[in-house]
């Protein structure tokens, strides 16, 4: 290259960039900024983050099912040995329990009195009196999401869904903690409840940010069947995960594991989400507007009535299973292993499918295998028996949460305004309710009308709600609910209008 060409092109370089017009080499810090940016346009990523969030909440909401009961009643119980190690100890004692614990009589044990030894009438009497109390700690979670959601809802509609998302994260971590330094009833009552707060936020901003990202209705069902499978693989680890740690490392362990989980969670969330203020500028439906549709409160009905077998099986079972089978730790904390699995299967496959064979067709189907599986439970004699209506149920719970979720989303859309905030506050209300109710009255209803009347009962109600789903086959629109509202009221001046004409 000559003289001249190689001043040519450094004047012109120069000239470049004096004037800001060449082109310079990107740094590290850019790629990332870059990176960055396109990662927090990404709806797949805020899949992912939602689905973090549902899991480690559903983590530690089961977690602590194989602890709680034992821990609890060595807690009242300091001077005795522990439940697991009698239990070892003695493992024919529960098999003679099984008929008190069965019928609820009285009649068994003073005709078998000498069958029966006076240390295992007390243990199984002192069981079934902390049936109860546990129960009541597993639903303070629920009643205090329950009554926060009416909040978390209508609060996503003025500062967007990214804040309260962080906020859940900040609770869950502290609940962690308090959990595993507890070690007394009202600390770790204090703790259960304090999860409830966090779980609305997760749960309410989670579910509206993914129906915001995802406005196709296919799409949507798809989204939320993966998230809700986030949630179900929280189920599925969280007993056994609690119920091993607990059995060979200590109480603590777990719950400092999820803790430094969810720290890394909340990290992932103030990198990529970014939380700020962020109005709705579309207006939103009022709370109020939307309790009064009768097709939301059905669908969320189902999402009550799914759930509450399974939450009242979370406090008996285990308890249920050491009377009756002397189960140990582990295996109470293996018990849901069948029905978290096959939630997990259920939420994948009719995400999708439920779209194409009908959501309500899906759900009704549903509802009437959950109550076949209830009623299946008490005839087990082993932990064996237990896996096949386990598995059912979750399968079955799946098919309702996976269908339902989307079509809150859907009616919304079709009935109201695309703001989901208030409409998945109602759906985590009905799925709170299940959880809140079933706990609360399992432990009385185990003690008046026995483990296998409670079953049956709400097996019951499952199928006779079951037929209510017929009715969101083809829901009326926003336009078609207008002009039904304006027939009516032309309907009635027509008759004003016809008795003033008579008169």
């Amino acid at each position: 290259m000559s003289l001249s060409r190689r001043i040519s092109i450094v004047m012109t370089n120069n000239y470049l960039q004096l004037t800001g017009m060449a082109e310079t080499p990107p740094t590290l810090g850019g790629l990332a900024r870059s990176w960055l940016a396109s990662c927090r346009e990404s709806r797949r990523l805020v899949l992912v983050i939602v689905a973090i969030a549902l899991l480690l909440d559903n983590m530690l909401l089961t977690t602590v099912v194989p602890i709680i009961p034992e821990f609890i009643y060595d807690i009242q119980h300091p001077n005795q040995s522990s439940l697991a190690s009698h239990l070892d100890e003695n493992p024919n004692m529960v098999t003679t329990l099984a008929p008190f614990y069965m019928d609820n009589s009285t009649d068994y044990l003073s005709e078998n009195a000498t069958a029966v030894p006076s240390e295992g009438e007390k243990r199984h009497k002192d069981l079934v009196e902390e049936t109860v109390a546990v129960g009541i700690m597993f639903a303070s979670k629920a009643f205090v999401q329950l009554l926060a959601n009416p909040f978390v809802g209508p609060l996503t509609h003025k500062i967007g869904y990214s804040i309260p998302m962080l906020a859940g994260f900040i609770i869950m971590f502290f609940s962690t903690i308090i959990f595993a330094f507890g070690r007394t009833y009202t600390v770790l009552f204090v703790a259960r409840a304090l999860q409830g707060i966090g779980s609305s936020c997760s749960s309410v901003a989670g579910m509206g940010m993914l129906a915001e990202r995802y406005p196709d209705d296919k799409d949507r069902g798809n989204a939320m069947g993966i998230a809700l499978g986030g949630l179900a693989l929280g189920v599925l680890i969280g007993p056994p995960f609690g119920g091993f740690m607990y059995e060979f490392v200590g109480k603590s362990a777990p719950f400092l594991i999820l803790s430094a989980l969810a720290l890394v969670d909340g990290l992932l969330q103030l990198l990529l989400l970014q939380p700020g203020v962020v109005k709705q500028e579309t207006e939103s439906p009022s709370l109020k507007e939307l309790i009064t549709d009768p097709y939301i409160l059905i669908a969320a009905g189902a999402i009550t009535f799914a759930n509450t077998g399974i939450a009242m099986l979370e406090p008996s079972l285990p308890i249920w299973m050491m009377d009756t089978m002397g189960a140990g730790r582990w295996k109470q904390g293996i018990t849901f292993l069948p029905a978290s699995i096959s939630y997990l299967i259920g939420t994948n496959v009719f995400g999708p499918l439920g779209h194409k064979m009908g959501r309500w067709l899906a759900t009704l189907l549903g509802l009437i295998i959950i109550g076949i599986c209830l009623m299946c439970i008490p005839l087990a004699h082993n932990i064996n028996h237990l896996i096949i209506p386990n598995a059912g149920l979750g399968f079955a719970i799946g098919m309702v949460d996976s269908s339902m979720m989307p079509q809150l989303g859907y009616l919304v859309d079709i009935r109201h305004s695309a703001v989901y905030g208030s409409v998945y506050a109602i759906g985590d209300v009905a799925f709170c309710l299940g959880y809140a109710i079933g706990p609360a009255v399992s432990g009385t209803l185990v003690k008046t009308i026995g483990f296998e009347w409670m079953l049956v009962c709400i097996a019951l109600l499952n199928f006779m709600y079951a037929p209510l789903l017929i009715l969101l086959r083809n829901p009326p629109t926003k336009e078609e609910k207008e002009y039904l509202t304006l027939g009516e009221k032309s309907s009635v001046r027509y008759v004003a209008y016809q008795n003033e004409e008579d008169e």
